[in-house]
């Protein structure tokens, strides 16, 4: 079943497509060719063994004039007649772009932490193709008509991916249905409130009474809410460490402040108002959507409950709870905090059991870095450390090299990562290979592996601070087209400085033709 069965999606308002979705540092959507590309062409060919597209895998081609996809034609077909601007990637995949709905991008306010240039830069290299930002962990937070405009004003003339943003139901703004409204007319893409404290001062915890006041509001908007689901539960929040330091640089102290109970407590709460999204419901029209679940006991069942009785719920996990588990952290390796905090390795097992059998949604990076002095690397005490996984460009590879054991295909890896997602976040022209969609492509190769080490060029802020450094991974990044224009290319013979990775829009069309065997 469809996760957002019921759930009727509307396309972008005019506003939204042209006032808050950034192309190449112009305030513009349209998808006509830039200067930027590293491709001098308008209209091109892309070849390949391995394009996936909604209803498989296919050798063909896909036809990109003026930023979107014309067709999709299978090598197998009559009408098969390419002649020239021709990109042949081989047996590379060739994938939907990636949509990221759930990352922190700290500008302004924090851009030490991670900016736009960076942020998206990353992005670019590991194949995604649109982001949306959270409001929350720049300052101030996006809550308002005026603090978005500020976000926008930061982006401008510093992306390199598509762009867009959520808006935070806080209580501030819960009752306050002409603020929500007014936010939303601006075009944020949905609201993200939390359950328990966020850790950033101007964005508060929200209850049940907020939440439910911001879904009558989104119904009409037919937009979703996006909720961290944890409520601190009294007899569980006074931990304190019994041993010192020492007790402070063991993960399973930090392990035992966040117990799986506080993720039940709160979806449990949750559900008593989901209900009102149901067809006749109060709030029919609007949708929640749980954002990285970690625990796998009650809470995956309760929310599979309320799928089953018609509530308008999804929900995503992160690839750092698929990938890692509790007994591999090792003392003092605050690299790994994040909340909800990463579990045991059977929770890592029945988590991958849940996205493979589709009650899992989809997937996100919550990419959330800082500098690494919050990280309290010297101390490597994990009660004081900030928490949060530092993934943006990695989160690809990751998933693929991870996914491999348990026998995750393309295509599961495109809905996780780009169809779902698309859809979440009403990007009706995106997620998809298909004719019509905007040319959001990323090219890479499954097989080939390299070493996430200082010879690995990263585009984040604070590179160091990934729990992903020191990995061996498989699946690198050769390209990344975002509306047709080439903005990314991992190429090392026609890099200048020989570096493995070229600086988004640094290459001269001339050098890429030639190096990529574009056929005029």
């Amino acid at each position: 079943m469809d996760f957002l069965l019921g759930w009727r999606v509307f396309p972008l308002l005019t506003l939204l497509a042209s006032f808050l979705f950034f192309f190449y540092m112009k305030t513009s959507s349209k998808p006509s060719n830039s200067e930027c590309s590293l491709l001098p062409h308008d209209r091109f060919w892309i070849l390949s063994n391995n394009i996936v597209t909604p209803t498989g895998v296919i050798s063909g081609a896909v036809e990109v004039r003026g930023g979107n996809i014309i067709s999709v034609v299978n090598k197998e077909n009559q009408q098969w007649k390419i002649k020239s601007n021709v990109v042949d990637y081989g047996d590379a995949v060739v994938m939907p772009g990636l949509i990221d709905v759930h990352a922190h991008i700290d500008e302004p306010g924090r851009t030490e932490w991670e900016g736009f240039s960076s942020g998206t830069k990353a992005a670019a290299a590991g194949g995604i193709t649109t982001l949306i930002d959270m409001p929350l962990n720049s300052y101030p937070s996006t809550v308002s008509e005026e603090t978005l405009k500020l976000k926008v004003d930061a982006a401008e003339d510093k992306i390199y991916v598509d762009v867009g943003f959520w808006g935070g139901l806080v209580p501030d703004n819960a009752f306050n249905r002409s603020a929500l409204e007014g936010l939303l007319k601006a075009g944020v893409l949905g609201l993200k409130s939390f359950m328990c404290p966020s850790g950033i001062n101007d964005f508060p915890m929200t209850n049940a009474s907020h939440i439910k006041e911001g879904l009558n509001v989104l119904a009409k908007y037919k937009r979703p809410l996006l909720v961290h689901a944890e409520v601190e539960l009294d007899s569980e929040s006074d931990f304190e460490a019994t041993d010192g330091i020492n007790d402070a640089r063991s993960y399973s102290t930090y392990l035992k402040t966040r117990p799986p109970s506080w993720e039940e407590a709160a979806i449990r709460e949750l559900l008593t108002v989901t209900k009102d999204t149901r067809t006749g419901g109060p709030s029919e029209g609007s949708h929640v959507h749980i954002v990285h679940l970690s625990d796998t006991r009650a809470s995956l069942d309760m929310i599979k409950g309320g799928k089953s009785s018609g509530d308008s719920l999804s929900v995503e996990t992160c690839p750092h709870y698929l990938a890692f588990s509790s007994e591999e952290i090792q003392d003092g390796d605050t690299r790994m905090k994040c909340s909800p905090p990463i579990r045991d390795s059977a929770n890592r097992e029945r988590l991958w059991d849940a996205l493979m059998e589709g009650h899992i949604d989809m997937l996100s990076s919550d990419h959330s870095p800082t500098v690494p002095e919050l990280k309290c690397f010297d101390e490597g005490d994990f009660l004081k450390a900030w928490g949060g996984i530092s993934s943006l460009q990695y989160v690809l590879p990751v998933t693929w090299s991870y996914g491999r054991k348990y026998g995750i295909t393309l295509n599961q890896l495109a809905s996780w990562w780009s169809e779902r997602p698309a859809k979440l976040a009403s990007q009706d022209f995106k997620g998809s290979i298909v004719s019509g969609n905007h040319a959001d492509i990323v090219v890479w190769e499954p097989d080939t592996e390299f070493e996430l080490d200082d010879n690995h060029t990263a585009y984040h802020k604070n590179p160091s601070i990934s729990a992903y450094m020191g990995k061996r991974l498989s699946g690198k990044v050769l390209a990344t087209f975002v509306r047709g224009n080439l903005v990314f290319i991992r190429l090392a013979e026609v890099c200048k400085d020989g570096e493995n990775v070229c600086q988004v829009c640094l290459l001269s069309p001339e050098d890429v033709a030639e190096s990529m065997h574009i056929c005029n």
